[in-house]
């Protein structure tokens, strides 16, 4: 996994990136107003904070969110300097509206007063419709609100996720795109997979001149709406009706559409791994991600095993189980890795990169793999450090 783009430092095993472009976002969305029963007094923003040049770029759409919040907590988090670090906000009926931001694992309440009943109305009446996974858009954006019902079925708690559409090239990955071998990625909810499925898309569509189709389960990855968003490029879109039918969509992208590349978010079911590996045995290149923190994750899920080769049991000679501390049955990698690349996105800015059929075969060994570890310093560079020991 040698770095293509990069210039060697004093170590041989550590490269910086050339590439340190400033995120360009797109064009945002205006602010429309409310009716009037759902302004309660706003907060105000001092003058430093209103005369100072916004911390923020205001290109993420994020008025278009913002604009589904009861009144005064949108005026209190356009007067927060954090607003470009914002990941979600929470409305609960009868409790206090929270927000949570990038890198901060603490929640900032937004208001004092607890969250109606006709609150959650409005937002759930300016949003687009419920999917069967509880989920909704907004026409036009990247964000994603996700409902919490009663018993009865009503909406009684709402989860609003800020979708941004960093406009970076990609230039963590984008050595590896130029493989044209599958790349899944893993990491915790919300540490940025999905933003970085899209990013790949316009990639390897704009640049890189493949046919992308994208297989959009909730449309996080184009955005909700019949367009997609331009954050995907000239990459293709196929919406999903339901979320258990996403393994045919996958299915249908090939045999009626041609693509040389399929992207599909949060692979998760044994119909959806059988159905990659269908993909990758067509010779399509796949860019997937999965829940889980460590490629460890992974080999220990007996659905997603077969994303890395899947596992068999191995009965061994005699003489064979001296040498291995006299086990006589052992794990071993059944087949080729559907997807050659596995990435632990461990950070948003912190990755570690493997070669799947290497990592398994050492990890099954007991040994640790060596790996790439993928960063951005101060600076905002691209450093890539080869063959470290995982930690």
């Amino acid at each position: 996994m040698a770095a293509t783009l990069g210039v060697a430092s004093s170590s041989s095993n550590t490269f910086t990136l050339v590439s340190q472009r400033p995120l360009l976002l797109f064009p945002p969305n205006s602010i429309t107003s409310r009716p009037a029963r759902f302004r309660p007094q706003s907060l105000v923003c001092s003058a430093a904070t209103i005369g100072a040049p916004s911390t923020y770029a205001d290109d993420d759409d994020i008025h278009s969110l913002l604009q589904i919040l009861p009144h005064d907590v949108r005026d209190n988090l356009l007067c927060d300097s954090k607003l470009d670090q914002l990941l979600e906000v929470t409305l609960d009926m009868g409790r206090l509206p929270q927000a949570y931001y990038y890198g901060d694992s603490e929640r900032r309440y937004l208001r004092k007063m607890v969250v109606s009943m006709e609150e959650l109305e409005y937002a759930e009446s300016a949003i687009g419709e419920w999917g069967g996974d509880n989920r909704a858009g907004i026409a036009g954006t990247l964000h994603r609100i996700s409902a919490i019902r009663n018993k009865h079925g009503k909406v009684v708690g709402l989860t609003c996720r800020v979708g941004r559409p960093l406009g970076e090239e990609m230039d963590m990955v984008r050595d590896l795109l130029e493989y044209g071998k599958s790349i899944l990625f893993l990491g915790r909810p919300g540490v940025g997979k999905t933003t970085v499925m899209r990013g790949i898309s316009r990639v390897l569509s704009d640049q890189l001149l493949k046919r992308v189709v994208i297989v959009d389960t909730s449309n996080e990855i184009g955005g909700d709406g019949d367009i997609p968003h331009p954050a995907i490029g000239t990459a293709r879109r196929l919406q999903v009706p339901e979320p258990w039918m996403q393994h045919k969509v996958m299915i249908e992208a090939v045999e009626n559409h041609m693509p040389e590349v399929i992207i599909v978010d949060e692979i998760g079911t044994e119909a959806e791994v059988h159905a990659c590996r269908t993909i990758a045995q067509r010779g399509v290149m796949l860019i997937g991600s999965a829940h889980g923190k460590k490629l460890e994750d992974v080999i220990k899920n007996p659905t997603l095993s077969d994303l890395i080769g899947g596992l068999q049991t191995v009965t061994l000679s005699d003489q064979e189980a001296r040498t291995r501390n006299g086990k006589k049955s052992i794990l071993e990698r059944r087949t080729a890795p559907t997807f050659s690349f596995l990435i632990e996105m461990r950070e948003r800015h912190y990755w570690i990169a493997h070669r799947t059929d290497k990592s398994v075969d050492e990890s099954l060994l007991g040994k640790k793999p060596l790996v790439e570890v993928r960063r951005r310093d101060k600076q905002f560079k691209v450093v890539i450090e080869r063959w470290k020991t995982e930690d």
